[in-house]
Parts: C-alpha cells; sequence; structure tokens
C-alpha cells in the first residue's frame, strides 16, 4: 500500500502528509493501516536485522501513536509492544540507517548519532550524498568504470553506485583513521569485499578504502588509482578544505599525462554562498572549467526538500 523509506526520520515517509494520515486513521475501521505502517518501518526485515538508533526508534512510535490515540481509533497491541521495547533497549552511540534502492536491494549504514564524533563529521550522512546518489540513478557515468571518491564519509553515496551502476571499481576514501575504520565494516555489511575479483564475479566491483588526505597526497599516489570518475558531496565545509581539495583537484588533472582527465562530480548543499563562491573562484585560479548539472527530479531518499543543492561538472 505505501513505499516506506526504511529507517527514514518521520517527516519524510513516503506517506500521506500528517493531516492526511489522521484522516485516513478516522476512515479506516480497524487497525490494518497501522499494522501495515508498522510492517514498513521497524518490523521490515531490513530494520529489524539493522536496526535504528534507539532514540530515533522510540520518536517515531511515540509520534505515531499520538497520530493514533489523536482518532481514537481501535489501539494496535503490537505498536504499543514495539514502543516498549525500545524504552527498555540501552542507549548506543551508534544506529544503523537503511535505504531501500530502485534495483531491490538496500543500502545500510552505521552512523554515530552525534554530527560530531571523533573529531571528524564524516560519521553521517550529509543531504548532498543523497542528491549525488539519486543523479547516479542514472549508471552510464559509472558503469565498468573506476570511481574514486574523496572524503567519503559514511557511504550512501558509494554503496548506491556499487549497488546501481556496476562499477569496475570503487575506492572509498578519507583522511581520518577511524572514518576508514568504520567504512571497511560498513562495505562488508553491505556484502561487498574488500578484495573482491571481478574475472570470477562481473556483477562486484573492485572495491578499496583508501587514507587519501588531500594536504600531502602526491600526483603520484593518485596515478596509482587511476580514477575514470571522481565525485564528492558536501565536502565544502571550510576554507582549508576548500584549498585543499582544489589543490587535490589540481594533482589528479596532472596524474594522467597520456589519458584523458578524469570526469568530476561535486554535489554539495548551498549552506553559505560566499563558501560556493570562493570554491568556483579557487577554481578558476587554478584553470579548472566548471558547468552545473540541471538539477535532477530523481527523489529515491529523504532529505530536507527546501534545501538548495547543487552539483558542479568540473573539467581538469
Amino acid at each position: 500500500m505505501f513505499n516506506v523509506p526504511v529507517n527514514a526520520p518521520l517527516r519524510f515517509l513516503s506517506l500521506p502528509s500528517a493531516q492526511s494520515l489522521e484522516a485516513k486513521l478516522r476512515d479506516s475501521s480497524d487497525s490494518e493501516l497501522l499494522w501495515d505502517i508498522l510492517q514498513k518501518t521497524v518490523k521490515h526485515p531490513v530494520c529489524v536485522k539493522h536496526p535504528p538508533s534507539v532514540k530515533y526508534a522510540r520518536c517515531f512510535l511515540s509520534e505515531l501513536i499520538k497520530k493514533q490515540e489523536a482518532v481514537h481509533t481501535e489501539p494496535l497491541d503490537e505498536l504499543y509492544e514495539a514502543l516498549a521495547e525500545t524504552l527498555m533497549a540501552k542507549e548506543s552511540t551508534q544506529g544503523h540507517r537503511s535505504y531501500l534502492l530502485p534495483s531491490g536491494g538496500s543500502v545500510t549504514l552505521s552512523e554515530s548519532t552525534a554530527i560530531i564524533s571523533h573529531g571528524t563529521t564524516g560519521l553521517v550522512t550529509w543531504d548532498a550524498a543523497l542528491y549525488l546518489a539519486e543523479w547516479a540513478k542514472n549508471p552510464a557515468a559509472f558503469t565498468h568504470r573506476t570511481v574514486l571518491e574523496l572524503g567519503s564519509g559514511a557511504d550512501h553515496t558509494g554503496l548506491a553506485i556499487c549497488n546501481m551502476c556496476r562499477p569496475r571499481a570503487y575506492i572509498f576514501s578519507d583522511c581520518h583513521s577511524w572514518v576508514l575504520e568504520q567504512l571497511q565494516g560498513i562495505v562488508l555489511l553491505n556484502g561487498l569485499s574488500l578484495e573482491a575479483d571481478i574475472t570470477t564475479n562481473l556483477d562486484s566491483p573492485r572495491v578499496t578504502v583508501a587514507q587519501l588526505d588531500w594536504d600531502v597526497v602526491t600526483v603520484h599516489q593518485l596515478s596509482a588509482f587511476q580514477p575514470d570518475v571522481v565525485i564528492a558531496a558536501d565536502v565544502l565545509y571550510c576554507l582549508e578544505a576548500i584549498v585543499s581539495l582544489v589543490r587535490v583537484l589540481r594533482r589528479l588533472a596532472a596524474c594522467r599525462e597520456h589519458k584523458r582527465a578524469p570526469e568530476v562530480y561535486m554535489a554539495f548543499t548551498v549552506r553559505n554562498p560566499e563558501r560556493c563562491q570562493l570554491f568556483t573562484t579557487e577554481l578558476g585560479w587554478a584553470g579548472i572549467r566548471w558547468d552545473v548539472e540541471p538539477r535532477h527530479d530523481q527523489k529515491l531518499f529523504p532529505y530536507e526538500e527546501h534545501l538548495e543543492m547543487a552539483m558542479l561538472n568540473l573539467t581538469l
């Protein structure tokens, strides 16, 4: 009946609006609607296997009960039992966030419940990563190609691309050791192998998790990756990061002397227009041309709809 993203924040459930949901609850003569919602969220097999944070599950179920009680529909015992389980469960600093993909598969992330954890913001999923993954639903840019992701973080984008687009190889990269450790676990959690043999399994990309410090990485080190495509999402978080990122892009342009430079796609949320302007100015000084990719209308994953998203196609 409904297409509900597993573990999606409540405000993004692909259900009717809160007002419409209450109206449907009033019109329902039994608890079938609530049962259906429960089965497609906290009781979904993916959610049971990889549960979200206790705090999220508790808030979700409490809100759903409030909607039910507001219209005095028949109570659903399973709903109250599920809430009781969360009330008795121990809080954790980690939680899972899962997304259903159009291919029928799913992506599961292990995230920190804090925005900043272990000195980095790389352990949470940012909106531009979801936006970029939606754009990647058209696999032409990635199929049978080697993809290098800069500042991978949690990482939803790479897992979605590996699942939907069949790249030849995918390199997740970050500079924080704790993020890299988490990334390795997430890759394995999603059924990918860090030593996949593409000669025996053509559907499995060769996956690498690499430490890449933008300030010290050399042209020689970047050349070893031999990327056809370079992507990044929400990495324009400060002046220092922008300067370091442009430095890496210049080195990428120099690392393939006799081959075509890789295609580069950068997605970001326009939270600070001045910072975005600084990035494009730095690109101009480095001799890197850029074009704005048309805004896509693929709405596959939940994120704030009012946010202004942008994606640039860079020519190195």
